[in-house]
C-alpha cells in the first residue's frame, strides 16, 4: 500500500497550516450544588464578582476573576450537568506562596499548609500522602504548593512559581492590547513626569503595565510606577 501525502488546504475559507488563530482559555466551569452558598464562597476569597444573570428558564451563570487572573470561573445554575465537586486540580499560580495563604486564611478559608510534593503527583492525592511540609528547598520555582476547597469540596492548587521555564508564561498578550496599555501608561507618565525626579521612563512604564496585567486601576498602576521609580533611588 503506497504512502497517502495531505497537504494543507488552499481553500482561503479554510486557511493553511502555518496560519495561527489565538485561543484564550478565559472560563472555566465550576459545579456546584448550592448556588447562593458558592456565591458567598467565592466573594469571601476576594475575588472580583462580574457577572450574576438569572434567567426565566431557570437558567443562572455568575462569573469570579481571581485578583490578576485572565481567566474566570463560572458556575450556577443549569450550566453543567458534572457533578457537584468534581472539578479538582484547578491551579492557582502566586509568586510568594507563604503571603497567598495567610491572605485567603485571614477571610477565614481553611487552607493546607505549604507543601512540596515527595513524589510526582502528590499535589494532587486527596488523602494528602507523599507530601513534605514546607516550601521546595530554597523555594524552587514550580514546586511549592497549597491546597483548599470549596463547600461542594471543588480542589483549588495554590503553586508558587517565581522564575517561568523559557516559553512560559503571560505572553499572549495581543498587539491591540498592548498598544491601548502603552498609550494609557503614555498619558499616565506624561502627567507624573514634570514632578518626577530623573528616570528611565522603562522603569515606570514596565512597572504601569505589569500593575495593570495584574487588574489594578489606572490610578493605581500610575501609583505603582511612582514607587518604583522613585524607591529606585
Amino acid at each position: 500500500m503506497g504512502v497517502v501525502t495531505v497537504f494543507p488546504s488552499a481553500d482561503p475559507a479554510i486557511g493553511t497550516v502555518s496560519e495561527r488563530v489565538d485561543m484564550k482559555l478565559e472560563v472555566v466551569v465550576v459545579p456546584v450544588a448550592d448556588v447562593e452558598r458558592s456565591k458567598e464562597f467565592y466573594s469571601k476569597l476576594g475575588w472580583r464578582l462580574d457577572a450574576d444573570f438569572p434567567y426565566e428558564n431557570g437558567f443562572r451563570v455568575i462569573q469570579f476573576t481571581p485578583p490578576g487572573s485572565g481567566c474566570s470561573v463560572q458556575f450556577g445554575a443549569k450550566i453543567t450537568s458534572a457533578a457537584p465537586g468534581s472539578a479538582q486540580g484547578l491551579y492557582l499560580i502566586v509568586s510568594d506562596i507563604a503571603a497567598a495563604r495567610k491572605n485567603l486564611v485571614t477571610r477565614g478559608i481553611e487552607v493546607s499548609e505549604v507543601f512540596h510534593p515527595g513524589a510526582p503527583g502528590a499535589q494532587f492525592r486527596n488523602d494528602g500522602g507523599g507530601r513534605i511540609g514546607g516550601p521546595a528547598p530554597a523555594h524552587a520555582t514550580y514546586g511549592s504548593f497549597a491546597t483548599f476547597r470549596d463547600p461542594d469540596g471543588n480542589g483549588w492548587l495554590f503553586q508558587e512559581v517565581t522564575t517561568r521555564l523559557p516559553g512560559r508564561g503571560l505572553g499572549n498578550i495581543d498587539v491591540a492590547t498592548l498598544t491601548g496599555l502603552l498609550q494609557e501608561a503614555e498619558k499616565h507618565h506624561s502627567e507624573y513626569e514634570p514632578t518626577a525626579p530623573k528616570h528611565q521612563w522603562s522603569d515606570w512604564y514596565a512597572a504601569y503595565i505589569v500593575a495593570r496585567q495584574d487588574g489594578k486601576t489606572p490610578e493605581e498602576a500610575a501609583s505603582d510606577g511612582k514607587i518604583h521609580v522613585e524607591g529606585k533611588r
